[in-house]
């Protein structure tokens, strides 16, 4: 019997709608289609403008959907005809932006547990989780910390760590990673990598380097410019699990770099 994905996007359009005495804008997304399996890993790149950040949106039902539809575990849960927006699908979709958004008034450790205090399941399984997270993420001792005390890399730690303790099954993940500087992003995917394993969510990642979504992911997605399709699909052939520090020398990196640029270009 085949497994109902997590995720299922089919025809998946989107445009803005036309202002007065104006044409209708063109497509951002048109006719996209594909599929993301349970404890998946799936990177999609593409051209800056492409549509990325607003398919993550609508996925996240931030946003509507102008055609086609999405399921989640075999639910629909956007189509044209349906209006009403569920930000997080009720706690079921967790989103990662590119900027940490953390409380600047409050520290690590409260900032990780807000999701919790605001779905009123703070309780003692809760903070453990998140004293587990934080040390998995070499956190422990900054809890008392506010933001403006940590490095970036500290503080994208924290807003993962932050989406994983309420442990949603799907995890949106937007470029991330892309503001800090190397060193950091690398640690920051092996953190990603090590938090993954340990309870594979379902994991659609963002990114417009190559190499990170060769380091992270099971299959990576390239999108066409605007107005954005599936314009290939790479299944990424290294084994798990990975060292993304040496990512650049194990067997088959470089024929698939050289695929996924030829179609990104």
């Amino acid at each position: 019997m085949t497994q109902t994905p997590m995720l299922e996007i089919k025809g998946l359009g989107k445009r803005f709608p036309a202002r007065a005495g104006r044409e209708p804008p063109p497509w951002i997304i048109q006719d996209m289609s594909f599929s993301v399996g349970a404890a998946e890993l799936l990177t999609i790149v593409g051209p800056s403008g492409a549509g990325k950040s607003t398919l993550l949106n609508i996925v996240a039902q931030i946003d509507s959907a102008s055609a086609g539809e999405i399921a989640f575990d075999g639910e629909r849960i956007a189509s044209p005809e349906m209006k009403a927006l569920h930000p997080g699908l009720n706690r079921r979709i967790g989103y990662v932006t590119q900027d940490d958004n953390l409380l600047p008034w409050r520290t690590t450790i409260d900032n990780v547990l807000f999701p919790r205090e605001v779905q009123g399941t703070l309780d003692d399984a809760a903070r453990a989780r998140a004293a587990e997270l934080i040390a998995a993420v070499g956190l422990a001792g900054f809890e008392r910390y506010y933001p403006h005390e940590l490095s970036g890399g500290m503080r994208k730690r924290a807003a993962l760590i932050r989406t994983l303790v309420y442990d949603p099954p799907v995890i949106l993940m937007d470029e991330p990673f892309a503001a800090v500087d190397a060193q950091t992003r690398t640690q920051l995917q092996e953190d990603l990598l090590r938090l993954w394993s340990l309870k594979r969510k379902t994991i659609i990642f963002v990114t417009h380097d190559i190499t990170e979504a060769i380091a992270l992911g099971d299959r990576a997605l390239v999108l066409t410019r605007r107005p954005a399709r599936i314009a290939a699909e790479h299944p990424i052939p290294i084994p798990r699990p990975r060292n993304v520090r040496d990512i650049f020398t194990m067997p088959g990196f470089a024929a698939i770099y050289e695929r996924i640029r030829a179609d990104v270009q």
